[in-house]
């Protein structure tokens, strides 16, 4: 016994060792992003074996690997029904004409999300939950062949009750049913949606659930995507969850203001795609042909692209879109976003731009859900201020809002934040779109917002407290890992 606690010491100076010099050799061959790598590696040597054990858990990206052990790569292509039809490039169309610009920019996205730009779309704003739910909910009791869900919480509550009836009424009718919930979204509430769907007989799956063992396979790595598709025709995307708080109506005890948007056209077979691999992902089962896809006319004016990002082979696609459309801005741009912490790349993008010129508005919550996020943001707002940027801080409710809109011509539309967990860590889906109709109606979104907003002024960050300035310094510090 005397010798094992001699050993002892050796003994784990070695295991620190050995786990120190592991998380090091992988963060060098993994991480892309400098700041993070550093950060991982000075965490393993300087907090022994706890640093080593929150790299195990939170930094190893293990879904790249299993995705493509699945095939899903490869699963959608060839096949007819899956496919974008009417589709299109800024170069053939009439923007090429008054907004030349913007040509590079097509290229861009089609380059990086593999994906080809749809013409004869329709996409329809919903504000709020008050115009999003009954939208959804009435497509639900009119569907006929099938119904696919996927969202990022879907609380028991009035609203997800109110889901889970309409859902059980098509599966009784008839009507395929899919509901793909994130598994750490499922959790929001003490009952999960999931199992009550599965007892009413439909087919429900957690995305990486966050039970033991796989919490410490994918606890860091969250679906956040946002997608309805009723009959394989008619879509419904943006930011808003399956709770009660997004409708406002009814005065819930948590208001969140939010957008959503109806989609029809071919761009919606590109959203069922996406969907349809995630479902795969989760329960093996491959969505193919009817009742899951239609044959998609054109039925409007705007040119879409979807765009997925996550930490898979779509790593990294929403920050070169973001970058794209900064570069492309010749004249305004308008970012909306609940969590509004830009890496280094796009926070000197942004600021490259109002220094052009471009007059560059941003529009967060004076008092997001979360306290360490309205103290990691405000920092940046200083450096952003003093190059001609203009930042607005909206009042209550909390706006979950996510706006991107350029040159009125052009907008990013879905469940982005400008933050590191969502353009690194999640899986989002968003809706490319090129159209002045659609735009115009989002900037006016913007402006109602900002005149309803408390405008910065540097005079007002230069004058904060030093213990304020410490503490909001110091949670921005977290940015790569909150």
């Amino acid at each position: 016994m005397d010798a094992f606690f001699a050993l002892l010491p050796l003994a784990s100076s070695l295991i620190y060792f050995g786990a120190a010099l592991a998380v090091t050799c992988d963060a060098v061959l993994h991480k892309r992003n400098v700041r993070a790598a550093i950060g991982w590696i000075g965490m393993a040597w300087l907090a022994p074996f706890l640093g080593a054990a929150f790299y195990l858990v939170f930094g190893i990206n293990r879904i790249q690997r299993s995705g493509a052990s699945l095939g899903l790569l490869d699963a959608w292509k060839g096949s007819p029904d899956t496919e974008v039809t009417e589709t299109t490039s800024i170069a053939e169309s009439g923007f090429a004409v008054s907004h030349p610009h913007f040509i590079g920019m097509d290229r861009l996205a089609e380059r990086v999300s593999r994906r080809p730009l749809s013409s004869g779309n329709s996409i329809e704003l919903l504000r709020d939950g008050d115009a999003a739910f009954p939208a959804m909910l009435a497509a639900i009791d009119r569907a006929k062949k099938s119904v696919t869900l996927q969202t990022y919480i879907f609380d028991v509550d009035e609203v997800g009750s109110a889901f889970r009836d309409a859902l059980v009424r098509a599966h009784a009718r008839g009507v395929a049913v899919r509901v793909l919930i994130d598994g750490l979204g499922a959790r929001y509430s003490k009952s999960s949606m999931v199992a009550e769907l599965k007892r009413a007989g439909i087919r429900a799956a957690s995305f990486l659930p966050t039970v033991v063992p796989r919490l410490f396979r994918y606890s860091n790595m969250r679906n956040h995507r946002k997608i309805m598709v009723v009959d394989g025709e008619l879509g419904f995307t943006g930011g808003t969850n399956i709770r009660a708080g997004h409708w406002l109506s009814r005065n819930p005890r948590h208001p969140v203001r939010c957008l959503h948007f109806s989609v029809r056209g071919p761009a919606v077979a590109d959203m069922q795609r996406t969907l349809a691999t995630d479902w795969a992902f989760a329960t093996g089962e491959q969505l193919l042909g009817e009742p899951w896809f239609s044959r998609l006319s054109p039925c409007g004016s705007v040119l879409a692209r979807g765009i997925p990002d996550g930490p898979d082979t779509d790593l990294d696609n929403m920050p070169k879109v973001m970058l794209g459309a900064l570069a492309a801005a010749q004249s305004r741009v308008r970012i909306v976003s609940p969590y509004f912490l830009p890496d280094e790349a796009l926070s000197s993008a942004i600021k490259v731009a109002a220094l052009r010129g471009v007059k560059v508005d941003i529009v967060i919550p004076e008092k997001t859900n979360f306290s360490v996020m309205d103290w990691a943001m405000r920092p940046q707002l200083i450096d952003l201020l003093e190059n001609g940027c203009r930042a607005y801080l909206s009042a209550p409710p909390f706006d979950h809002s996510k706006l991107f809109t350029a040159d009125g011509v052009w907008s990013l539309i879905g469940s982005t934040n400008w933050d590191s967990r969502s353009l690194r860590l999640n899986f989002e889906y968003d809706l490319e779109c090129y159209d002045t109709e659609l735009t115009r109606e989002l900037d006016e979104v913007a402006d109602e917002r900002i005149a309803g907003s408390h405008q910065v002024q540097l005079s007002e960050l230069y004058a904060l407290p030093l213990s304020v300035r410490l503490r909001d310094g110091t949670a921005r510090l977290l940015t790569p890992y909150v």
